[in-house]
């Protein structure tokens, strides 16, 4: 679906610099200096991935999300989705990919929501068959009926995000591309939005990244991730390939059945300790979870106990911090 090549995207920043010239003081001389946004980047998409594209502000996402999208073209690099080159031959391109926007929205302002998706039945000339059942299933999964016949520019933020969506995937696109689908929402409105992507990926097969901030998306959407930082890849790869490379520990915490004065195993270091409940930290690399736990059951009467693995906004703050590149 998705095939990028060392893509590369240079942009000219200004500068000034005063000086002296033909002996007049104070001179403005403008200089410039090369941003390297994207910087040799390389992956593929295959059909009916759900993909995850994490990065801080100016890592450079935003800027791959527009190449993609045929919004910029690039100073360098391979780029086919879906069989386009994205910044060629867009009108035919676009016809085929979703697009939401976190803060923009696809709606007319002034209309309301109903009638806006009913012009882009034209727009996209949607068959009409096909129109009526999308839309009909968006928005009961969506819970849009109270708010269709609210203008744009009255919607709520969660309202607004949910009519976008519906928006971006009445002409069945292959491909959707979610920038911040999540953001400024509250737990509820997340929660749906998070089943509607989970949703049209797995029952309509619809190829999806997403961009986020909110790593509870990650968690609860992605199996793979990309990240990126300064323009460079850091890692591509599976979601439990990214805790175990990049921090393998683990805890297991353990309520005995009754007080002990101490508890310490061999392999584990002992977190904290209050004669009833221990939690102890190791290394998946080390020492699997069933190992600890058959050595804490040898030594100690064990009432309860559960394994915790290492949350993903600490893993990926371990990347940013080691600057580590894949490979």
């Amino acid at each position: 679906m998705i095939y990028v090549n060392n893509l590369q995207k240079h942009f000219k920043v200004a500068q000034q610099r005063r000086g002296t010239w033909a002996g007049v003081r104070n001179l403005v001389a403008r200089q410039y200096r090369l941003v390297k946004a994207v910087d040799a980047i390389s992956f593929t998409m295959q059909p009916g991935e759900l993909v995850g594209y994490l990065g801080p502000n100016g890592a450079g996402k935003s800027t791959t999300i527009k190449i993609l999208t045929g919004l910029l073209t690039p100073t360098g690099g391979e780029v086919v989705v879906n069989g386009f080159v994205p910044w060629q031959a867009r009108q035919q391109y676009v016809a085929k990919i979703g697009v939401v926007f976190g803060q923009r929205t696809m709606l007319w302002w002034d209309l309301p929501v109903i009638e806006s998706l009913e012009l882009l039945q034209y727009v996209y000339k949607i068959p009409a068959n096909r129109f009526r059942h999308n839309l009909a299933e968006f928005i009961a999964l969506l819970d849009m009926e109270p708010f269709l016949q609210t203008p744009a520019r009255s919607l709520s933020l969660g309202q607004r995000m949910r009519a976008d969506i519906c928006a971006a995937l009445l002409h069945d696109p292959a491909l959707l591309f979610l920038d911040e689908p999540t953001i400024g929402l509250d737990v509820v409105a997340k929660e749906r939005i998070r089943q509607f992507i989970q949703h049209v990926n797995r029952q309509r097969g619809t190829t999806i990244i997403l961009t986020t901030h909110d790593l509870q998306d990650v968690e609860r959407l992605c199996e793979r991730v990309l990240i990126i930082d300064h323009g460079r890849l850091l890692f591509d790869g599976q979601l439990h390939g990214l805790r175990d490379r990049f921090d393998g520990h683990r805890e297991l915490v353990v309520e005995f059945a009754e007080t002990y004065a101490e508890a310490a195993v061999a392999g584990a270091e002992l977190l904290a300790f209050d004669g009833a409940r221990a939690t102890y930290q190791f290394r998946r690399q080390e020492l699997s979870a069933s190992e600890l736990i058959g050595r804490v059951s040898q030594q100690y009467h064990i009432r309860d106990l559960s394994v915790r693995e290492p949350d993903i906004e600490t893993t990926i703050r371990r990347i940013y911090e080691e600057r580590l590149l894949e490979g």
